[in-house]
C-alpha cells in the first residue's frame, strides 16, 4: 500500500516534462520563432502588399487608359459648366464604336499641331511619371490636352456673329445657354466652313479661352482632327460637391445638316 508521502511524490514527478514533451511544446509554440522566421515572414508579407499594390497601380493606368479617365481642369476656359480644380471623367469609350463627336459634346482631345506644335523632347522619365499622374487625375494634364466644347463638325458652316450677336451653325442661330455670364457668343469675327474628320471648337467662358478663333491664321485653322479626340466629359467625379453628370445641350436641336442648303 503507498504511503501519502508516495502519492505527493508521483505527483510532482508527473508535473515536470520529459525533455520530449518540453520541445514539443516549444515548437508548437506560436509565440517562441526564431528571429529569422520573424524576418521571414514579414518579408513575404511586406512582398505580397507590394505585389498587390503594383497590380492594382497597373489596373487602374491599364482602365484609365482605355475606359474612363480623370481629367484635372487647370484653367476656367470652360466657366460655368467647368470650375478649376474640377476632375472629369473622360468616356474614352464614347467614340470608339464608330460614332462621332457630335455638336454640343464636351470633349478633351490632344492639341498636338492645331493648337500646339510639337511638343519639346524632355527628361523621359520625368514625362512617364507626370503622365501616370495625369491619368490618375492626381496632376495637371500635358500641355499639349484640352477641354472645348464641340461647335461645329465636318461639312458645318460656322459664322460669328449673327445680328442677335450669336453664333450660326448652317444658317440657324444657337442659343448658348452654357457661355459664362456676361461673356459674348465671340469678340472675334469669323465665317469657316469646317473641313470633313475635323471640329471646330469653343470653351464656354468665351472672353478666358484660347480655342479654335485663335488659330484661325495657322496651319489648320484652328480645326481639331477628330482622331485627336481623347473622349467625351460625361461626368464630374470631384470635389464630392460638384459630382454630376454632364448633361447634353439642346442648344443645337434645331441645327440642319451640313450642305441641306440653310445656309447658302
Amino acid at each position: 500500500m503507498d504511503t501519502e508521502a508516495q502519492h505527493e511524490k508521483r505527483d510532482r514527478s508527473s508535473d515536470i516534462p520529459t525533455g520530449a514533451e518540453e520541445r514539443s511544446r516549444f515548437s508548437r509554440s506560436p509565440w517562441l520563432v526564431t528571429g529569422r522566421g520573424t524576418v521571414g515572414s514579414s518579408w513575404l508579407s511586406w512582398r505580397r502588399t507590394g505585389l498587390l499594390g503594383l497590380f492594382c497601380t497597373v489596373f487602374v493606368l491599364l482602365f484609365s487608359t482605355f475606359v474612363l479617365q480623370p481629367f484635372l481642369i487647370p484653367s476656367g476656359s470652360m466657366e460655368p459648366t467647368l470650375r478649376v480644380g474640377d476632375r472629369l471623367l473622360v468616356n474614352k469609350l464614347a467614340y470608339r464604336f464608330g460614332t462621332a463627336p457630335e455638336r454640343g459634346d464636351v470633349i478633351v482631345f490632344d492639341g498636338t499641331g492645331s493648337f500646339v506644335q510639337e511638343p519639346a523632347g524632355g527628361n523621359p522619365v520625368t514625362g512617364l511619371l507626370h503622365g501616370a499622374a495625369a491619368a490618375l487625375g492626381l496632376a495637371e494634364p500635358a500641355e499639349t490636352d484640352f477641354v472645348k466644347r464641340v461647335v461645329g463638325v465636318g461639312g458645318d458652316r460656322v459664322v460669328c456673329c449673327d445680328k442677335g450677336g450669336r453664333v450660326e451653325v448652317n444658317g440657324r442661330a444657337v442659343d448658348e445657354r452654357y457661355v459664362y455670364a456676361g461673356d459674348a457668343p465671340s469678340r472675334v469675327p469669323f465665317d469657316i466652313v469646317v473641313p470633313e474628320g475635323t471640329l471646330w471648337v469653343m470653351g464656354d467662358h468665351r472672353s478666358n479661352s484660347r480655342d479654335s478663333r485663335d488659330h484661325l491664321g495657322e496651319p489648320g485653322g484652328g480645326m481639331v482632327p477628330v482622331e485627336r479626340v481623347i473622349g467625351r466629359a460625361d461626368w464630374i467625379g470631384w470635389p464630392v460637391g460638384r459630382w454630376s453628370v454632364l448633361e447634353p445641350t439642346d442648344a443645337f436641336r434645331e441645327v440642319p445638316a451640313p450642305g441641306s442648303g440653310a445656309h447658302g
